[in-house]
């Protein structure tokens, strides 16, 4: 490439009213040095939660993954009240910009306390999550599946961590056509004794933890020459995401900001922008991943 793109090659990014950036001229560095150095060098690591699946459909909000498990007919009236009931409670408290990252933190840690000691001493078939991602797992973001089909066909790695049930996230990506051979999850899985319900398997991973270091040294090694990163995340705490990668030579953080209350967008937005390298407001699309994707796939 002899000569470097601008904003006009990027038409997305001059949507002045749903697209917000720090410093444009960041913004196209890390765009030109990453289409530069080709697939080789890059990786993807995304939220799943609100980032691979829409924000919202006609303004009604998408289930998460353990919304979605909490429809399972296996499971107790109590496991769906406790989801209700704790979600009103510490959703607020993760989206709050007034509310310092220590203290989200521990509610975070709290919540899945909560959702680990409800998950236990009770018999469940997992076929079920098949049927539960099929009815209400269907809303992946515009342009998704085009997006990692391309991916997969580069050889470019897509990792995929969430906060949420790594099995629900399993069950979707497969349903969609998007769990192919360049994708790995990393999420709190379910752990059976016998056909028993036991909790977590491993540590917990919150909005807040979940990095590359809690990645196995021989998934580092394989991602080492992968110096490059598009990460795109829907909260603050997503852009640690990619912790761990020593060396890094390009991380180009997208940002997915929705909220139904338009005042509390308004109050966000400062956080989002001093994290991100670009801040969608209620974009429910891959297009500008794919802006910068397709010029090198």
């Amino acid at each position: 490439m002899t000569n470097k793109l601008t904003l006009d090659d990027f038409p997305i990014l001059n949507r002045i009213s749903s697209v917000k950036y720090r410093d444009k001229d960041v913004v196209l560095r890390k765009i030109n040095n990453i289409i530069r150095d080709g697939p080789e060098k890059l990786q993807v690591v995304t939220d799943f939660d609100l980032t691979l699946t829409k924000q919202h459909v006609d303004g009604k909000a998408h289930l998460s993954s353990f919304g979605i498990f909490a429809k399972c007919k296996q499971l107790p009236p109590q496991y769906a009240e406790m989801d209700t009931r704790t979600h009103k409670k510490y959703r607020p408290i993760e989206t709050d910009p007034h509310i310092s990252i220590k203290d989200k933190t521990a509610a975070m840690e709290e919540w899945m306390e909560i959702s680990e000691e409800f998950l236990k001493g009770y018999e469940f078939d997992s076929s079920e999550l098949e049927q539960v991602a099929e009815k209400y797992g269907t809303d992946l973001r515009e342009g998704t599946k085009n997006l990692m089909d391309k991916l997969n066909s580069a050889k470019i790695p897509v990792l995929v961590f969430s906060a949420g049930l790594g099995d629900v996230v399993e069950a979707i990506l497969r349903h969609n056509n998007v769990l192919l051979d360049n994708v790995e999850i990393i999420s709190n899985f379910l752990n059976y004794s016998g056909k028993t319900l036991d909790g977590f398997k491993g540590k917990k991973i919150h909005v807040f933890n979940k990095n590359e270091t809690v990645l196995e040294k021989e998934h580092l090694k394989r991602l080492e020459n992968r110096k490059n990163i598009i990460l795109m995340g829907d909260s603050v705490g997503d852009t640690t995401m990619c912790n761990g990668i020593k060396d890094v030579d390009n991380v180009f953080k997208i940002g997915f900001l929705y909220h139904e209350n338009n005042e509390i967008v308004e109050k966000s937005l400062k956080d989002y922008m001093d994290v991100f390298d670009v801040v969608l407001i209620d974009d429910q699309t891959m297009d500008l991943p794919w802006s910068i994707l397709k010029r090198i796939i």
